[in-house]
């Protein structure tokens, strides 16, 4: 993988995030990657519950200050920077006062999720690739982590799709079974048309629970890796059928031959 260019798109990522099976394998992947000597780059959310001053967050005020629509509404774009310790690794947070100041990921201290995170998730894809365009850094392969990252595959293939600097890019999906209780906004999927995005591409978004909103991202994926031992049947049955090339479950301690394997003769 030495010189492949894999942008790493995550909900979460140690060590900025408690650790849980999508924020260990955000890191321990692009970790895997670097190693061999390949270029990476990881973009995650800046939750307010992320340490700024501990993990030496600062602002890049070259690629801040862009407003992104979401469902009619300007909103200003935030980008921060840090390193983690040690690895070389640069981490990009996309910031929003509005959508990320609040101190929790997803949930209040009640444990309610919050109403916006469609808005959210639209937010963060569409802040994640103008960012990349900015940058004019050009990824062979994009790899989504967890559901708040799930609505960058679907933005891609449409509402970029004549991006010239991602022509050639593929995308890939890894698929936990780490999901939230319920649906997000019933509102979502006219929030998403509202980019352009047509009717039949998210049909699934009309119940927009965490498996519904995973099947569109798979539908939109190049390729897709079942990362959690215990997925969903119902889940699973989905992406084997989808046609999409897939790799199952592997251990934690076999994953680096598998996924270099599956990058190298599935996706590149």
């Amino acid at each position: 993988m030495k010189d492949k260019r894999i942008l790493y798109v995550s909900s979460e990522v140690v060590p900025y995030l408690a650790e849980n099976e999508v924020s260990l394998m955000s890191y321990d992947v692009p970790k895997m990657i670097n190693d061999q000597g390949g270029q990476i780059r990881i973009f995650m959310p800046r939750y307010g519950n992320i340490n700024e001053r501990r993990h030496q967050l600062h602002e890049v005020i070259r690629l801040s200050g862009m407003n992104l629509v979401v469902n009619d509404l300007d909103m200003p774009l935030i980008i921060k920077v840090a390193s983690i310790p040690k690895e070389r690794i640069q981490v990009y947070f996309i910031d929003n006062d509005e959508y990320f100041k609040r101190k929790a990921t997803f949930a209040d201290e009640e444990g309610v999720m919050y109403p916006d995170n469609d808005e959210r998730a639209i937010f963060f894809a569409k802040g994640v690739v103008e960012t990349v365009k900015k940058l004019n850094w050009v990824p062979d392969i994009i790899h989504v982590h967890g559901w708040m990252a799930a609505m960058l595959p679907i933005y891609m293939k449409h509402f970029y799709k004549n991006e010239a600097l991602f022509s050639e890019t593929k995308i890939v999906t890894s698929v936990y079974s780490q999901s939230f209780e319920g649906t997000l906004d019933v509102e979502m999927i006219n929030k998403v048309k509202f980019d352009g995005i047509p009717d039949e591409a998210i049909a699934d978004l009309v119940v927009p629970d965490y498996e519904n909103i995973i099947k569109a991202t798979v539908m939109h994926s190049d390729a897709v890796i079942i990362a959690s031992e215990n997925l969903s049947s119902s889940l699973t049955k989905f992406i084997e059928s989808s046609g999409k090339p897939f790799l199952p479950f592997v251990p934690k301690d076999k994953f680096a031959e598998a996924y270099t394997n599956f990058y190298k003769n599935e996706v590149l």
